[in-house]
């Protein structure tokens, strides 16, 4: 299992309240699963809202084998959560669009 570490920075202006942060993180937490495909391997996921942010850990399954499967957890984790920002009105209002993931470079030595 790979554990990946992403975050969405807030947009300007918008702020929780004290009392909404762990509504905000089970709001994206949904969002993700919402979004998930099996090819994701999305296992499980938590959330923590922080002052400009909100935090998220992705446990991700390893990927099947067979072509077209994306191997590298931080490239499938940040096609997740474009996906996901783009699908969700509730994140896409509130968190600016995740930074794209690096392509990926060459074989590893």
């Amino acid at each position: 299992m790979d554990v990946v570490y992403a975050s969405l920075d807030r947009r300007p202006g918008t702020r929780p309240a004290p009392a909404d942060e762990a509504d905000e993180a089970a709001e994206a937490l949904a969002a993700l699963w919402a979004h998930a495909g099996p090819g994701d391997g999305l296992e499980h996921a938590r959330a923590r809202v922080e002052p400009g942010r909100i935090d998220l850990l992705l446990f991700l399954l390893p990927p099947p084998p067979g072509p077209g499967a994306a191997a590298d957890p931080a490239r499938r984790a940040a096609d997740l959560l474009a996906r996901c920002h783009r699908g969700s009105a509730a994140l896409s209002l509130r968190y600016l669009p995740p930074v794209p993931a690096p392509a990926p470079g060459p074989p590893g030595r």
